[in-house]
């Protein structure tokens, strides 16, 4: 997510490897799956989580298998041990909503049971406000990706997570000098983080817009979730409100979600997601992806 001074370093690929497509047969509730898939942007893929300038997909919030992190992959486990090593992370780092179509072919390959996105801060975090994903052609990117992944894997559950508050970071980080000095020196969000000491008019106002442009990106991806019914998930904007401080962000980039941050991310999605059910029999409808 990090234009210029990351872009030969970004973000790797998932653990494991999926061997199956279907949920287990659960007898109430959502019937936990069997097989995930992340995809989305740095975020997703623990970027600086865990190295210097490198994906830590161990530690992502999604599909991640540290337990201190305990994603969405180490919760579901505990309800089933059949998704064992059948978690793949797609996340590509600086990826915007022109990148998911993609990562969203590469998914339906490996017929995941679940898959989270997370995608849109780097539609917003660029060089200038010009530069800004649409917020209608980032609709229009949504909605032919979700359309992709319901018709190329019919019932599979869908989570999207919200785009965080990129003025929450400004502000945690504005008054820190090494985090004003790694945001100019970076070039990083420059959109949002450019001259941050800074509160003349036009920056404040600047960063006002750019916030809202992220608000309206949360609207419409909520929007194109709904119109899949029941298959999809958000997690209502708790992310993009989330309070967070700079205890949960790397201090090698003062940017990214830190291993804290990222466990933070996986508690408050996971608990405004799917009412996973864990009152399983021994029926296995998994298929194996070859």
């Amino acid at each position: 997510m990090i234009p210029r001074l990351l872009a030969a370093a970004l973000l790797l690929s998932g653990s494991g490897v999926l061997c199956g497509a279907g949920p287990a047969t659960a007898a109430t509730g959502v019937p936990v799956p069997t097989s995930m898939v992340a995809l989305g942007d740095s975020i997703s893929s623990g970027f600086n989580a865990c190295g210097w300038y490198v994906s830590c997909t161990s530690r992502s919030w999604s599909a991640g298998d540290n337990a201190e992190v305990a994603s969405h992959y180490r919760r579901l486990l505990r309800l089933d041990d059949d998704i064992q090593g059948h978690n793949r992370n797609l996340a590509v780092p600086g990826s915007t909503s022109a990148g998911l179509m993609s990562q969203v072919r590469q998914a339906v390959e490996l017929k995941p049971g679940y898959v989270t996105i997370l995608i849109g801060a780097q539609d917003a975090c660029v060089g200038t406000e010009r530069e800004m994903t649409p917020v209608t052609l980032y609709r229009q990117r949504l909605d032919a990706a979700l359309a992709a992944l319901r018709d190329g894997v019919p019932g599979v559950r869908v989570f999207l997570a919200s785009i965080p508050d990129l003025r929450r970071l400004w502000q945690v980080g504005r008054s820190h000098a090494l985090a004003r000095t790694f945001w100019t020196a970076g070039h990083i969000c420059q959109s949002m983080l450019a001259r941050p000491a800074s509160v003349k008019r036009a920056d404040v106002a600047r960063r006002a817009r750019v916030r809202e442009r992220v608000m309206a990106y949360n609207e419409q991806a909520a929007e194109a979730c709904a119109a899949l019914g029941d298959s999809c998930r958000t997690d209502g904007g708790v992310i993009f409100r989330y309070r967070f401080t700079l205890d949960h962000i790397s201090k090698w980039d003062f940017f990214h979600p830190n291993a804290a941050g990222q466990r933070v991310l996986a508690e408050e999605t996971f608990s405004h997601g799917f009412e996973w059910s864990d009152d399983t029999d021994d029926t296995d409808d998994r298929q194996d992806v070859r």
